[in-house]
């Protein structure tokens, strides 16, 4: 009998797997290959001279053939942490610290893939569609991966991920979070099902599908708001107009944009809360009707109209909602009764401007971490002044070459739109966590300053013939 070919240990996470020749670890991210680990996918470079599409060349030459057209990096290359691998276990510099020269200054860009456990997505989808009431519980194959938080103008936004759904629950909850939030960061599709809401299709950069059902266009405003842009418009072609809205529907006649134009009052009244001139609250129940309502018929919300007040037969009303996609045009009988109508073509072009006025409904994920002290003693023996260093603008985070924001306050928690960065730029490991890529920008100077791994600073060009701890090719892209 011959012996089996011997599994190695993987130390680039901390699950340790160990690899039988040929396979990869549990992370799809490193393999076996002929006894010694390697870098499955390629470490990503962005070049403003290089056209789209993108190219494979060698990377780490001289014990690694590549799979690539053997064409040369280009000079303006800047080293992604995409591919580049981690810091892990922390107590060694990361994989690639690079010199360079940014209008005669000396500057220092520090590589590395981050693991986060300590993360989220924050996702914004444009729709008035009712999606579940805030706080609801936002679940993907039954498990909870995290919740509906506060609705925005034109939006509703969840809040999924974090280290309480990653490691605080069971480990179907983890592996399932871990599971969305990749593909969520990686722009894929995933189905989210919100308890006592809808069922939502959410991919970054695409249009949500709700409860089958693909959204076209986010309002245009509240009630109110539409009202204040359309009330000239309207004025000599109808009588009233009331813009239905979940949250906030306006009444022209009453509303401070009629009454500066001249608008005569018309007798009407609305069943609802009464805010300010115009303005009425909670005229129904979330839903999926008029306005992000749960009307299907807008007369629902109408009481008795008053003859001492204005009302009188032949009066012309229109009601709209604030995406136009739902109008309907009616004119009060002999009994002060409202009768739909055809909508007449001069009404019809004010319902158009509406709906041109609306922008197109999209989902954007925003992925957030922060970047714990482990990760920054990769960096630089003093962490704390890398924190600093960011924090005061000196050094520059960016994300597989994205610009971020950084919130203030304690620590490096930073936010990045996933859509500006390379496709397949995330990945995981099974602890669960997701693995982001960073790159830290800053004085050569300051780098020292802090602390920096001065022994492991190298030009681009060593860094393109040298490789990182593991062996891998190079992907050159276009800049973002």
């Amino acid at each position: 009998m011959t012996d089996a070919p011997e599994k190695i240990r993987c130390d680039a996470c901390p699950v340790m797997c160990y690899i039988a020749p040929g396979q990869t670890g549990a992370c799809d991210r490193y393999a076996n290959d002929a006894g010694r680990i390697v870098r499955t996918d390629p470490v990503v470079m962005l070049s403003h001279t290089v056209e789209a599409g993108g190219r494979v060349v060698p990377f780490a030459a001289r014990d690694w053939p590549g799979t690539g057209d053997g064409a040369p990096v280009p000079a303006d290359a800047f080293v992604t942490g995409i591919g580049s691998g981690t810091t892990y276990p922390d107590y060694k510099p990361a994989p690639f610290i690079i010199a360079s020269q940014v209008d005669g200054a000396d500057m220092v860009t520090v590589v590395t893939e981050a693991i986060f456990s300590y993360c989220g997505v924050k996702v914004k989808i444009d729709t008035d569609r009712f999606l579940g009431p805030a706080g609801a519980v936002v679940r993907v194959e039954g498990e909870p991966i995290g919740h509906v938080t506060t609705a925005e103008y034109g939006s509703q936004m969840l809040s999924l991920g974090g280290v309480q759904h990653l490691t605080g629950g069971t480990k179907a909850e983890g592996r399932v979070t871990c599971a969305a939030m990749l593909a969520l960061c990686n722009a894929e599709p995933v189905e989210l099902v919100i308890d006592g809401g809808s069922t939502v299709v959410v991919q970054a950069g695409q249009a949500p599908i709700v409860d089958g059902v693909r959204e076209r266009r986010m309002r245009v405003g509240c009630g109110s708001a539409t009202i204040g842009m359309f009330a000239m418009q309207w004025q000599g072609l109808v009588d009233e107009v009331v813009v239905v809205d979940d949250h906030i529907t306006g009444v022209v006649s009453e509303h401070q944009a009629g009454k500066v134009i001249g608008w005569q009052p018309t007798g009407i009244r609305i069943k609802g809360h009464r805010s300010t001139p115009g303005r009425y609250f909670r005229v129904s129940e979330p839903g999926q009707g008029w306005g992000g309502t749960r009307l299907s018929d807008p007369l629902e919300i109408l009481g008795e109209w008053n003859p001492k007040k204005g009302a009188r037969p032949g009066l012309r009303l229109l009601m709209v909602s604030t995406t136009g996609e739902q109008h309907a045009y009616y004119v009060l009988d002999d009994t002060l009764r409202p009768v739909r109508q055809d909508l007449p073509q001069d009404l019809k072009a004010t319902v158009e401007l509406i709906d041109e006025n609306c922008e197109s409904s999209l989902c954007t994920v925003l992925f957030v971490g922060g970047a714990g002290g482990s990760l920054r003693a990769g960096v630089a023996k003093n962490p704390v002044r890398l924190t600093r260093s960011v924090q005061g603008g000196a050094t520059r985070l960016t994300s597989g070459g994205a610009e971020t924001y950084i919130w203030p306050g304690g620590g490096i928690t930073f936010m990045v739109d996933v859509t500006r960065l390379p496709r397949g730029a995330f990945g995981h490991v099974p602890t669960p966590a997701l693995v982001a890529p960073l790159e830290f920008t800053l004085p050569r100077a300051e780098y020292l300053a802090m602390g920096g791994h001065e022994a492991n600073i190298r030009t681009l060009d060593q860094s393109v013939a040298e490789g990182g701890e593991y062996s891998t090719a190079a992907r050159v892209e276009p800049w973002p």
